[in-house]
């Protein structure tokens, strides 16, 4: 009887420290190639900061491109010297399903409203040859650009429409891309065992999925793009884009009780130089507000999320002479002790 207790009690044990809940609490940057190139001493930046992970960005084939140069391969390097961890959060899905396939097989492509089958975004989520195709480049893409938290981000297009095919249009745009992700983080997990994917609540994809729930690994990540950052999440009054706060937090409680709590990542834009310059160059100074990134992060801590990260965009070597301070990214790291 006690050993039995022992063995039940050690599997517990196993389980709840399993590699999904173990995982210290993120404190991460989104950066482009550009910015990573532009700077080579961002693992420095980070570490010197208390930032533990930094993401690449934009495209898979840009990222890999990255990561094969010898700027990308001394990256890596530092960062695995210092103890910074590297994922990639990558707009996916028009390099995992090619466009030029279209004329081999339409169908894997998305109907639009007049119904007509069209290769310009997404894809037809019913189509098992589509998410198959998608679950094979995503795996492929994988080898070589290997997170090492396991940790792996292939979105949609951005903001882009998805199928109204007669068994498609049954689902919201967010059932959509959980009913892809479910079949890739499968297909990801018989290489990667600890393989985790994210599901990103984001602009068109922030109701909760409902009629699809999320396979093992799945997890949210919750990007809060429609709200203001000249008050903090908690001011639910406060009006965004087209979205007042008490909306946004409504969304993210909504999704919280269909995903894990423990594995939520929220994904900010408290230092996107980017988004404040209209994604136009020359860049601005950051409006950084530590006020109201502070108030954020306790009212998020208070929901019990754990990883944070946040785009860091157009951090590149001319904003970097330009403006010099790094008082943002050390009050952010500091932030988030």
């Amino acid at each position: 009887m006690k050993k039995t207790f022992l063995f039940l009690f050690c599997v517990s044990v196993i389980l709840a420290c399993g590699p999904q809940r173990n995982q210290s609490p993120m404190k991460g940057i989104i950066l482009n190639t550009h910015d990573l190139s532009t700077v080579p001493d961002w693992p420095e930046r980070a570490a010197n900061n208390g930032i533990n992970t930094i993401s690449t960005h934009m495209f898979p084939g840009e990222v890999l491109d990255f990561i094969r140069s010898e700027k990308g391969q001394a990256f890596m390097k530092r960062c695995q010297e210092l103890g910074i961890k590297v994922d990639h959060q990558l707009h996916a899905m028009g390099e995992l399903l090619p466009r030029d396939l279209f004329s081999l097989d339409s169908t894997m492509y998305r109907m639009d409203e007049h119904g007509h089958r069209v290769n310009d975004f997404n894809c037809c989520v019913h189509s098992i040859r589509a998410l198959d195709t998608i679950a094979a480049h995503a795996v492929r893409v994988s080898q070589e650009l290997v997170p090492t938290n396991h940790r792996y981000y292939y979105w949609l297009d951005d903001g882009k429409p998805t199928c109204q095919c007669d068994q498609c249009r049954q689902y919201t745009i967010s059932e959509q891309a959980l009913i892809i992700e479910n079949h890739v983080v499968k297909a990801l997990r018989r290489h990667d065992p600890q393989a985790m994917l994210a599901h990103l609540a984001y602009f068109n994809t922030l109701e909760a999925p409902r009629k699809v729930k999320p396979e093992e690994g799945v997890f949210l990540e919750f990007a809060p793009f429609l709200r203001s950052w000249e008050h903090p999440i908690c001011d639910t009054l406060a009006q965004g884009r087209g979205m007042t706060h008490a909306q946004n937090l409504k969304y993210l409680k909504e999704n919280l009780e269909v995903f894990p709590t423990e594995t939520a990542v929220i994904l900010e834009y408290w230092l996107d130089v980017s988004l404040f310059s209209g994604w136009k160059k020359p860049a601005v100074e950051l409006p950084w507000r530590k006020d109201v990134f502070l108030a954020d992060v306790e009212t998020y801590r208070s929901m019990g999320i754990r990883h944070f990260t946040s785009f860091a965009v157009y951090m590149d070597s001319v904003y970097w002479k330009t403006f010099p301070d790094q008082t943002p990214l050390r009050e952010y790291g500091e932030g988030l002790k």
